[in-house]
């Protein structure tokens, strides 16, 4: 059978090599989870509930052993996975307390009888994870789908394989039955595969525009409802009137955390002239403390990316920029050391004729852009094919609202950056994707809305 290796993107090394599944245990699995059903879909949601507190308090006790795998395989500083463990845990927690009340009945009113909606089950889903957020995503796919009846096949990006192999296994020793969560180690070929199937009732992907494209095919061309998080070019619009601080804390961590590949990393500041050269000196300044260093290292805040393939697509798009006559601030030399490493970049003056200016840059590049008005601002904030995330920084509710409600994104935080929350609804519009996660919304994404007439 085919095989593969992951690599440690702070050394270089291989980490561990494994085998894809073959078609037959693919199909096995989809069975399993097929059978298993039927069983959970009619368990008491307060007993899948007990399963979901019981996966939360696992994410927590292993936190070590998850933080440091996700070191190894992946870079993030370990400092930053406890974060994402923690969130990761909160997720479960939230669908298992409020289950019920999410799922309870609606009633409507009608003439001469009743009319209810129930939330109901469709069947077995399947996830499609990346490598950035290796819980996180995972657990805004499963908790949700798990509460409301469904049964999960995942299939992890590969150079989280031992990742994934974690959380099954957290699952398994949370008594999760049989046949109701099953991890795929499987080719894209193998992925289409399933989605064709007539047992799998929907898919969810989290990645690449490319990917997205080919899995709405797939699910388009089989009548199966899919979701999709896809990339991200996150304005971050600054003012004159903005707290100044408060602003620039926001924008380091927003666009440096996690090696800056996250979706709604803040990629485009948008800076007023009025405070542009303090605004860029102040920003310059901080991101040179954002040094890189060992993931696996507490006081670590940049570790590498997550590979080497990934580096080097940042360092053609920063090349790009500086060739057709952008400024570079900070950064843009690729480390002498082994590994995936990238400093903090910091660049200005990009033009439209520059790949810089219309592609997402998913690593630590953050590009300034220098503006008259807050007109011209939401221009540039809108001349983009994505739509996920956005910021806005300014004293002036009144302001604040306009610009918020003619960003063409998904999400807007006001003077904060919009960060993730077991509660609150995930995704965008435009090529950022189609649906939503987390929440009610993401609850209802593979539900059945029933409705009962009752006379």
């Amino acid at each position: 059978m085919p095989t593969f290796t992951t690599t440690n993107p702070r050394t270089g090394d291989a980490i561990e090599e494994f085998t894809l599944m073959s078609d037959a245990e693919a199909e096995a699995a989809l069975a399993r989870v097929a059978d298993g059903y039927r069983a959970w879909s009619r368990r008491p949601i307060e007993e899948r509930a007990a399963y979901l507190t019981r996966v939360a308090e696992l994410h927590r006790e292993r936190r070590d052993e998850l933080a440091r795998t996700m070191a190894a395989e992946m870079g993030k500083p370990v400092a930053q996975a406890a974060g994402e463990i923690e969130l990761s845990a909160s997720i479960f927690d939230y669908y298992a307390k409020e289950g019920a009340s999410l799922l309870a009945d609606e009633e409507l009113e009608v003439p001469g009888g009743r009319a209810i909606v129930r939330t109901s089950p469709t069947g077995p889903v399947l996830g499609i994870m990346p490598w950035n957020f290796p819980l996180y995503q995972v657990a805004r796919f499963v908790a949700p789908n798990l509460i409301l009846g469904n049964t999960i096949l995942l299939k992890h990006a590969r150079a989280c394989t031992r990742t994934s192999i974690l959380i099954e296994s957290i699952l398994r020793d949370a008594d999760v039955p049989d046949g109701v969560y099953e991890n795929l180690i499987i080719s894209g070929g193998q992925t289409g595969a399933l989605i064709a199937d007539p047992r799998l009732h929907g898919v969810s992907l989290t990645g690449s525009e490319e990917a997205g494209r080919t899995v709405a095919a797939q699910a388009g061309q089989h009548l199966k409802k899919c979701v999709l998080e896809l990339g991200g070019s996150d304005p971050f619009i600054v003012l004159p009137d903005a707290d100044l601080e408060e602003a620039l804390t926001f924008a380091e961590n927003g666009r440096f955390g996690n090696a800056g590949q996250s979706c709604t990393s803040s990629k485009r500041m948008i800076i007023h002239a009025d405070i542009w050269d303090e605004f860029l000196d102040s920003f310059v300044a901080r991101a040179k403390a954002w040094t890189v260093g060992d993931p696996l290292d507490e006081a670590t805040k940049l570790g590498p990316m997550a590979s080497v393939s990934g580096r080097q697509e940042i360092v053609e798009q920063v090349d790009d920029a500086l060739s057709k006559g952008a400024t570079l601030h900070l950064g843009g030399a690729v480390p002498d050391r082994p590994g995936a490493y990238y400093p903090a970049t910091v660049i200005s003056g990009v033009t439209p004729d520059m790949r810089a200016y219309a592609e997402e840059l998913f690593g630590p590049v953050a590009v300034l852009y220098r503006v008259e008005s807050v007109e011209e601002a939401l221009k540039l904030a809108n001349d983009s094919r994505f739509g996920l995330s956005s910021a806005v920084f300014t004293q002036d509710a009144d302001v604040a609202a306009d610009v918020a409600d003619r960003l063409e994104v998904g999400m807007v935080g006001l003077n904060m950056l919009v960060r993730s929350q077991a509660n609150l609804p995930f995704g965008g519009v435009k090529a950022s994707g189609i649906g939503r996660e987390l929440g009610s919304l993401g609850l209802n994404e593979f539900a059945n809305k029933k409705l009962l007439r009752i006379a």
